[in-house]
């Protein structure tokens, strides 16, 4: 009902301002769109100037026209234009992706932070894992820049930022409203509608989007998604104001990780499955107000978000009789906001960029649970909890100009986080408590060459963990006493690096280093606590940007890290599915007559899946290539995904289950999610 409530008000405005022609022309915001001419330069974001203004060699920009016509197979793949990421799925479409960067399996987002508009997506206290980062609410036609940057050396982030974060910046207007559909292998298909106008001195952009798929799966993935945006902005450059309000709904059956051994023997196909009861739901209604006065920013959001997955990763290995399957839950109601202000300013004589800046967040989270399902009927509650969570964070740096090449950026910043948990299974498991973390930031920046700079950089940041594992006292499935998690976590990062940059070509090169505490963490999945080593990691990232020709773009990252853990047992130091090696390149073509085209491959490499390193996932290749022409106000593509049809896995676990049949004490064994089947998408889109 509330996905056909919002599909329709959604797609009122969106008739309503895509037959109006009258499109606003600024500047700010703008998405160029398909035939508009911009004196024929077109500006890629990866060949803009990072030089005298980025903190880091692994900082960065990417464009819209750099992903434009980049094949993605879920929306989640965006990040993977942050060189380095790699952005796969263990479970159905419509659960967040499973993220690596730098050696971490980062799950579901824990060490990764995003933000759309300002607003933070990371979900802290969720019922499937801490960190989660579901990116399916974006609709990429409207994503004007993606600001990448890696380690924990920034002030103005915080939580799940020791990895790396993006900042997804949305567009306030479109060149030209648009229509379009898609059609593809596998049940595939997609339908958006996106437009601005002029209304009272201002910009009205209203899209929606609606997805449906089966997938290559033996059981229909039957994904129905359907997303809205409508966003209202007024003013230009240094003064604007804003006011969005995006939707978004998708159910799904999934097909999660299935045994090696069911699929040597035959008892299932490489993309069956072997509990069909599988999938989930997610609604997200979000809110933002952005505010630009001159050198002050301020954001404010409210987010309504409602989410249930039911999983069952070891089938009968628990529970030989009901079986394994369990359901997570996750309602809650996040208020929050930021303001950040900027000041020019001389210190002992020299120029001077500080920056203020303050947090909120609250989570209301009404009803959290781990439930006992079989059929995707609940059948017990392993516990269910309600949650008051909040945050405050205030930080500052400044940037001192020792000389016309010598920058020093220093800053600091501090969280308080507050929480109260009221556990409704086990009374003895509620709580309430604080915890607050400072974490300096450092950076040099060396013009060593009108085209070359170089950088070093130390920082501290953190991520939290769930706040039921902060009041836990008994294990809810065992009765058991357990040990409570630390509520923030610190880690220490420093990088070395330079990038070099010409009129079309451009490159970077960095070392790092980063490491994080051993911690107790709460698992989503289990209801309860387990133990988390301490980890180290050091690595090296290059990249690179070249357009020799105006006709053809190439560009490539690649990355090597090692990660292991510290202070363990001697020979139990690998740390499962840290990808060791990741490649990305891509060609954009631009053949002239209308006719345009992408290849892109992605390559990681095979990690340990256990800790002593005996067992080790192989690597995955993948090939996407697109063409794509231009016919007056129409354009046609075609994207073929997974080009020359790799059998290889998105993601590999190896644990103990049980299939029925098998021993009490289950089997050993691979655990793979396969990657799609080659398949073909065409698209036809028509700009008023």
């Amino acid at each position: 009902m509330l996905s056909r409530s919002m599909s329709g008000a959604l797609g009122l405005a969106v008739c309503i301002f895509a037959g109006d022609v009258a499109v606003a022309q600024s500047s700010d915001g703008a998405v160029p769109r398909d035939g508009e001419r911009q004196d024929d330069v077109i500006v890629y974001g990866r060949a803009l100037a990072q030089i005298g203004t980025a903190l880091s060699g692994s900082q960065g920009v990417v464009g819209y026209r750099d992903f434009e016509d980049r094949p993605l197979s879920r929306v989640g793949e965006l990040v993977e234009n942050v060189p380095g990421v790699i952005a796969t799925q263990h479970s159905g479409t419509g659960k967040a992706n499973q993220y690596f960067l730098r050696g971490f399996n980062l799950d579901h987002g824990t060490d990764f932070a995003a933000f759309v508009d300002g607003v933070p997506v990371n979900m802290r206290t969720h019922g499937h894992g801490q960190g989660y980062l579901d990116l399916n609410f974006l609709i990429p036609e409207l994503v004007q820049r993606i600001d990448y940057r890696k380690g924990p050396y920034f002030a103005d982030v915080g939580d799940f930022s020791a990895a790396g974060t993006a900042k997804f910046v949305m567009a306030d207007s479109l060149a030209a409203p648009i229509i379009e559909a898609t059609g593809g292998s596998f049940g595939y298909y997609r339908a958006l509608a996106a437009g601005s106008g002029a209304l009272a001195d201002g910009t009205l952009l209203a899209a929606l989007d609606g997805t449906r798929s089966n997938g290559p799966w033996v059981l229909d993935e039957d994904l129905k998604k359907v997303n809205g945006l409508v966003k209202y902005s007024r003013g230009t450059g240094a003064h604007r104001w804003s006011l969005g309000l995006t939707g978004y709904h998708a159910t799904w059956n999934a097909t999660d990780q299935v045994p090696q051994r069911a699929i040597d023997s035959g008892s299932i196909d490489r993309f069956g499955y072997i509990d069909p009861y599988l999938g989930g739901e997610t609604t997200r209604i979000g809110l933002t107000a952005n505010a630009h006065f001159g050198a002050t920013d301020v954001t404010l959001y409210a987010v309504h978000y409602r989410f249930r997955l039911t999983s069952n990763f070891t089938y009968f290995l628990d529970d030989p009789v009901d079986g394994d399957e369990f359901q997570q839950r996750d309602r809650r109601t996040v208020w929050g906001g930021s303001i950040q202000h900027r000041i020019d300013t001389t210190i002992a004589g020299l120029p001077v960029e500080a920056t203020l800046g303050s947090e909120a967040r609250y989570d209301h989270i009404g009803a959290i649970g781990l439930y006992r399902t079989q059929r995707a009927i609940r059948i017990g509650t392993v516990r269910e909890d309600r949650v008051e969570e909040g945050s405050g964070a205030l930080y500052a740096s400044g940037t001192a100009f020792l000389s016309d090449r010598l920058r020093l950026t220093l800053g600091a910043r501090g969280d308080l986080y507050a929480y109260d948990v009221r556990a409704r299974t086990i009374a003895a498991n509620s709580g309430k408590g604080s915890d607050f973390l400072l974490a300096p930031k450092a950076a040099l920046a060396w013009r060593a060459a009108d085209r070359i700079e170089l950088y070093a950089n130390y920082g501290e940041s953190f991520h939290s963990n769930d706040v039921r594992g902060a009041t836990i006292r008994i294990d809810p499935k065992t009765g058991d006493p357990v040990e409570r998690v630390p509520v923030l976590v610190r880690a220490r990062g420093a990088e070395i690096g330079g990038r070099y940059e010409a009129s079309r070509f451009s490159a970077s090169l960095v070392g790092y280093y980063l490491a994080l505490g051993s911690e107790l963490v709460f698992s989503g999945d289990g209801g309860t606590t387990e133990p988390n080593d301490a980890t180290r990691r050091y690595g090296a990232e290059a990249t690179f940007f070249w357009r020799p020709t105006n006709w053809i773009t190439l560009d490539a990252a690649g990355a090597i890290t090692h990660a292991r853990f510290h202070d363990v047992v001697p020979g139990m130091t690998r740390i499962p599915n840290a990808v060791g090696n990741v490649v990305s390149a891509g060609a954009a073509i631009d053949a002239g007559r209308g006719l345009t085209g992408s290849l892109r491959l992605r390559h990681f490499g095979g990690a340990p899946l256990i800790e002593d390193g005996s067992v080790r996932s192989r690597a995955t290749t993948l090939v996407n290539a697109g063409i794509y022409y231009q016919i007056g106000r129409a354009k046609l593509g075609l994207d073929a995904l997974n080009l020359f049809d790799a059998r290889d896995a998105d993601i590999t676990y190896f644990y103990t289950s049980r299939l029925q049949g098998e021993p009490a004490g289950g089997v050993d064994d691979y655990h793979l999610h396969p990657v799609e089947p080659r398949q073909v998408r065409v698209s036809l889109r028509y700009s008023f």
